[in-house]
């Protein structure tokens, strides 16, 4: 055994593996919840609570199959109404200029 390698309870371990994915369904990124669980609860560093949610039972089928290509066909239609949102929203504000400088004129 590496010096200074500590040991955490199995129950530590899953409070942190439910931690992760309860932030990570709170829109946080998987790295980010990973690190700040680690910190919350006094795990050394956010790696070793990777390692615990790669093992965890179940962690292997919620990262790859359905659940995946769900969220990426999600993000693609996400991503592809903002962009709509944010050309439409250029068209307003074009469109507003142009009304506004048009009241200016008439009252010249």
């Amino acid at each position: 055994m590496a010096a200074g390698t500590k040991h955490y309870s199995a129950e530590l371990k899953r409070d942190a593996v439910s931690m992760v994915a309860e932030l990570v369904g709170q829109g946080s990124t998987e790295w980010a919840a990973m690190k700040k669980t680690a910190d919350l609860l006094g795990v050394g560093a956010a790696e070793t609570v990777r390692q615990w949610v790669r093992k965890a039972p179940g962690a292997a089928s919620a990262s790859s199959g359905d659940a995946s290509v769900e969220t990426a066909e999600e993000v693609r239609r996400l991503r592809k109404e903002v962009a709509e949102l944010k050309r439409a929203n250029g068209i307003l504000k074009a469109a507003s200029a142009f009304f506004a400088a048009e009241i200016d004129r008439a009252h010249r």
